[in-house]
């Protein structure tokens, strides 16, 4: 009687923020206590927020690209986090609405934000969606009471990604120096990846589960169906992606985090 086969093993990687000493470290640390064999066949899935914050977001994006060709057995999802959503607006490498209208539409209904986010209004603003526009824009607050930290340019901290590409912070020649195969990875990125027959492990043994990967999760009081059919499109009717930026109204959010948005 054949051996059943060995699930394949599924590694979920988070928020990067611009560290790539630490993600190098995690890789490592990942591959030596997983073993060879396992790691260099699993499903590595990154769930975004890959810039901002930490100090060379470009040198991030050039490990991740740099992976299927050094770990061609393994298969690689890059999900967008609400981070990477704002950088690629910026670019303007997200879809267009697929209704036809214009993302100037969008910002009224975060319009009484306009001036203390210091939103861009630089080259290019007048079509950019609004993440692009907080992004890149500067925030008149120098300190984030929630975490406790100076602003780095932007409500996004993405000063650093502006400067890992040798730019200031809002400067549209971001657009010209982020390289073509980084536009490609940020082109590329998806909202949401399903993953059928994961196996975990659990008390009462294995359970065969269906794995539906998304940055922030899904929210709790909409159809899961037309969510994914949402997420897939990726549509960009929408001024802020629940999914990808969300913390209150998602699935299972940890009650630390639910206080975290509560006293932004």
């Amino acid at each position: 009687m054949a051996e059943p086969t060995k699930p394949r093993l599924v590694c979920c990687i988070g928020d990067i923020h611009g560290f790539p000493t630490k993600l190098q470290n995690l890789w490592s640390n990942l591959e030596s206590s997983i073993g060879t064999a396992d790691f260099n066949t699993a499903l590595i899935i990154f769930l975004g927020d890959y810039c901002d914050r930490g100090p060379n977001t470009r040198e991030v994006i050039d490990f991740l690209i740099s992976l299927p060709s050094k770990y061609p057995h393994q298969t690689h999802v890059f999900l967008s986090g609400n981070h990477d959503f704002a950088f690629a607006a910026f670019l303007g490498l997200v879809p267009q609405p697929p209704d036809g209208s214009e993302f100037a539409e969008a910002w009224k209904e975060y319009e009484e934000n306009e001036e203390r986010e210091g939103w861009y209004k630089g080259e290019g603003y007048e079509n950019m969606h609004l993440q692009g526009r907080r992004w890149s824009g500067k925030i008149k607050a120098k300190f984030n009471v929630a975490k406790g930290m100076d602003y780095k340019g932007s409500i996004y901290d993405a000063a650093p990604t502006f400067e890992s590409y040798g730019v200031p912070h809002g400067s549209a020649d971001l657009v010209r120096a982020v390289p073509d195969e980084h536009k490609k990875f940020l082109a590329d990125m998806v909202w949401v990846h399903e993953e059928d027959d994961v196996c975990i492990e659990t008390g009462d043994g294995i359970k065969h589960c269906k794995l539906i990967a998304v940055h922030a999760g899904l929210v709790s009081n909409q159809d899961v169906k037309e969510q994914l059919k949402f997420l897939k499109a990726k549509d960009t009717r929408v001024p802020k992606v629940d999914s990808l930026s969300g913390r209150k109204n998602v699935w299972d959010m940890p009650k630390v985090l639910t206080f975290f948005i509560m006293i932004q």
